[in-house]
């Protein structure tokens, strides 16, 4: 009944679509309808209105010489299955605007830098940078996979819809402690960002209303969704974002 409840309030279309090739969910948000493409890994890509946003676009993913021209770009971090500069690119038009880390900058030569915890509105669409970091899993060395400070997750204000794309990150204490969020994309694939069992403790932590598991690589999904089985407020989907 709670779940229920929660996807009355989110107005949400409780069942995936397919558009072409991709994976889709529609969200109704007081700024008009949201839809959230699964292109795959760590790439996404929205539509409000007529308002276009990508996040991490590569082309392994989806091919960006047909994929919509942007509005908005988000980059979370410099690694090569986040960062393309081609995809960027075959995207660009006169007015979209680049919301990137300094070290994207320095690779695509262009955008607008974003540090941990700065907040930005571009087209109408406020955004939170939030600290993504390793705490637990480094390199050879004792250098983390992702260094404190380098790289972001991005909060999207559609609206009334918080949608939180965490980058590649750790279960953080900032991440932990965020609130108010409505949708939440999680990172889960040792020993780059987080087991099952991390990725259950940020959410038991900040309780996202819906939590979508993604750069999971061969991770086993079920079991999050079993360590999340009395969380009835926490709905967990499972789509294609290996």
């Amino acid at each position: 009944m709670i779940v229920l409840m929660a996807i009355l309030f989110l107005g949400i279309s409780v069942m995936a679509v397919a558009n072409d090739e991709y994976e889709m969910d529609t969200f109704q948000t007081s700024a008009g309808d949201l839809k959230i493409f699964f292109l795959g890994h760590g790439t996404l890509y929205f539509e409000l209105g007529d308002r276009v946003i990508h996040v991490d676009p590569v082309s392994r993913y989806a091919d960006y010489k047909e994929m919509p021209d942007a509005d908005l770009i988000l980059i979370t971090h410099e690694h090569g299955d986040h960062l393309d500069k081609t995809a960027i690119e075959n995207i660009t038009k006169e007015n979209t605007a680049i919301i990137l880390t300094e070290k994207c900058k320095e690779a695509v030569g262009t955008g607008q830098v974003m540090k941990n915890g700065d907040t930005e509105t571009v087209h109408g669409i406020k955004i939170e940078a939030v600290p993504a970091y390793n705490i637990v899993h480094m390199r050879q060395g004792d250098t983390p996979f992702h260094p404190k400070g380098v790289g972001n997750g991005y909060i999207l204000n559609f609206g009334d819809k918080r949608v939180y794309v965490a980058g590649d990150t750790e279960n953080t204490p900032e991440m932990k402690a965020l609130t108010d969020i409505d949708i939440a994309f999680l990172p889960m694939n040792l020993p780059y960002t987080m087991s099952p069992e991390m990725v259950a403790d940020a959410a038991k932590a900040f309780r996202p209303k819906i939590l979508y598991p993604y750069h999971f690589g061969n991770t086993d999904t079920s079991k999050l969704v079993e360590l999340l089985k009395d969380e009835p407020d926490i709905e967990v989907r499972i789509r294609d974002m290996k």
